[in-house]
């Protein structure tokens, strides 16, 4: 069995949620005590409030992309002495009651990557956001030949020693998908656990134009047409 209160810490990379961050916190802390924000640069005194909730507090002058946030939320992980990161959002999309399934299919299948899966509660997702994401996870899925119900869910649990030999390099929300394919190519088994979602009345941080297209980018660079 796994220490999970001792071996996994959460990371939760945020935007200007001075105003959700801190019940996610409390929420998370019910089951790991060793919680990291990554203050993407945010002006809202997003920093304060998450330290008050509990967190260590990493702060970005300014906006540097999920992907670049996760990252140093990961090193400061290992640096803190934990095994494993759990990464979830800072909105409250992601609810912490879900915290112990990925626990348990971890220990049940000795993955060392889960992801959440928000595909069989569709009915509050908008509608955009649902089709982005079927697409991305069929090209991907094809592409990989593995079968990916969600590969674009930013509710994860992953094994330190795993995530940090691979390279990752994307900046922004592509870090989900090239963090999924990078474990596949290097041969470590992905499990998927259903979780639910919650979509409030505040508009996503994900761009449907622009990150689809940065999306794309990453693709095409990966796969290229000659290959």
């Amino acid at each position: 069995m796994i220490d999970w209160k001792r071996q996994c810490a959460a990371i939760i990379p945020c935007f200007n949620e001075a105003g959700r961050i801190a019940p996610v916190i409390e929420g998370v802390r019910r089951h790991l005590p060793g919680v990291i924000v990554v203050d993407d640069g945010s002006t809202d005194g997003t920093d304060a409030e998450a330290a008050k909730a509990g967190a260590i507090v990493l702060r970005h002058s300014i906006n540097s992309g999920k992907g670049t946030a996760l990252r140093e939320g990961w090193q400061w992980a290992r640096r803190l002495g934990f095994s494993w990161v759990l990464s979830l959002d800072g909105d409250g999309q992601h609810s912490p009651h879900d915290i112990p399934q990925f626990f348990a299919r971890a220990e049940q299948t000795s993955a060392r990557l889960v992801i959440g899966n928000r595909m069989g509660r569709v009915g509050a997702m908008p509608p955009i956001r649902r089709w982005v994401n079927k697409g991305m996870s069929r090209w991907l899925s094809s592409l990989t030949a593995t079968r990916l119900p969600d590969s674009q869910c930013g509710f994860r649990l992953a094994h330190l020693d795993a995530l940090l030999n691979i390279k990752l390099t994307s900046k922004r929300f592509v870090i989900e998908s090239e963090m999924l394919v990078s474990f596949l190519a290097a041969g470590e088994p992905v499990e998927f656990v259903p979780i639910q979602a919650i979509y409030g009345p505040g508009p996503s941080r994900i761009s449907p134009v622009f990150d689809t297209w940065r999306w794309f980018r990453w693709w095409a660079g990966r796969w290229p047409a000659s290959s």
